[in-house]
């Protein structure tokens, strides 16, 4: 029986399974899996109030599997609101742009462990810590110290 355990949510074809579809999967699970490195945006606020988004399962394609997510809002947001990532399971790294309306922050969370809030027009790496109920999201990027920082057109 084919599961769908994996941070990206591919299809793994259970032993002796796909007969005649073995290529066809496998080329849409390649095909997420170029999905999960590029970019998507997904309007995960279509109320003013906290919401959810979850990875579908291969063959499915969904903006939450991007490496780069822009989140967005077609609803006028008046307050920092939640966003759950679920599978509350998956492991990963995640770059997430708040590009909501209404000027507020947006909490990024995964179970009941701890949260990243991102300013409204800001973009946070994040990593997704899968682990279940308990899942933390935390901010790659708060303790890296930069010393210096070379810009091209410095003299």
């Amino acid at each position: 029986m084919s599961t769908y355990v994996n941070n990206l949510r591919l299809e793994e074809i259970g032993t002796g399974e796909a007969t005649g579809t073995w290529g066809t999967k496998t080329n849409a699970n390649l095909q997420l899996i170029g999905e999960s490195l590029g970019y998507a945006t997904q309007n995960c606020f279509a109320a003013n109030s906290n919401q959810s988004t979850t990875v579908a399962d291969a063959p499915t394609s969904d903006p939450a599997r991007a490496l780069y997510f822009k989140v967005t809002s077609s609803a006028t947001l008046d307050a920092t609101r939640e966003l759950e990532i679920l599978p509350n399971t998956n492991n990963r790294v995640q770059i997430i742009e708040n590009a909501t309306t209404g000027g507020q922050s947006i909490t990024i969370k995964q179970g009941r462990g701890a949260t990243v809030t991102i300013k409204n027009g800001q973009t946070k790496v994040c990593y997704l810590d899968g682990a279940g109920a308990g899942a933390a999201v935390v901010d790659v990027m708060a303790d890296v110290s930069i010393p210096d920082l070379f810009i091209d057109d410095d003299v």
